[in-house]
């Protein structure tokens, strides 16, 4: 089994709603779902949007490969109609952050996320549930990461909510 963490996120519709139903839809996918963060309300990042983000971070064990992974993920975004065109709204948007301590650099995949170390929306709710975890490449927790990234200029707006 790997221990895996993936963000979730939604800036369309009922944006807690559509967290919960994509996080009760791994389910039963050969992924065992351990804990979830809290929801948290962030501002648009990378794109042009006037609609809030909720993000949140899932902790989950699978026996599923990176790619197989990967797959479930899209084909779950599909499902809730994702829109995967680049800069849109989003009804929900599912990236694998870790698996395991794994580091690969595939055309469709790249592990660690190579962004994890630059968003508050990711690097919150992920301290949340593991505050120690390593970065593989870095060796930094995200509790590290989190605190780099506070002290730091960043424009980044964030608001830890509750689930409704």
């Amino acid at each position: 089994m790997a221990l895996t963490f993936i963000a979730l996120g939604s800036n369309l519709g009922d944006c807690q709603a559509n967290l919960l139903k994509a996080w009760q839809g791994l389910k039963g996918e050969g992924i065992i779902p351990l804990a979830l963060s809290s929801p948290y309300k962030t501002a648009p990042v990378g794109m042009t949007s006037s609609s809030w983000f909720t993000n949140a971070v899932g902790m989950m064990e699978t026996i599923k490969t990176p790619a197989s992974l990967l797959d479930t993920l899209l084909k779950l975004e599909t499902r809730m109609g994702r829109d995967r065109g680049r800069g849109m709204d989003r009804i929900i948007d599912l990236d694998i952050l870790y698996y395991n301590d794994l580091i690969c650099h595939d055309p469709d995949l790249d592990l660690p996320h190579p962004e994890i170390e630059g968003r508050l929306f990711v690097l919150a709710p992920l301290t949340e549930l593991a505050p120690d975890h390593p970065h593989p490449v870095t060796g930094l927790s995200s509790r590290q990461m989190l605190r780099r990234l506070e002290r730091q200029n960043h424009t980044q707006q964030i608001k830890k909510t509750t689930w409704k």
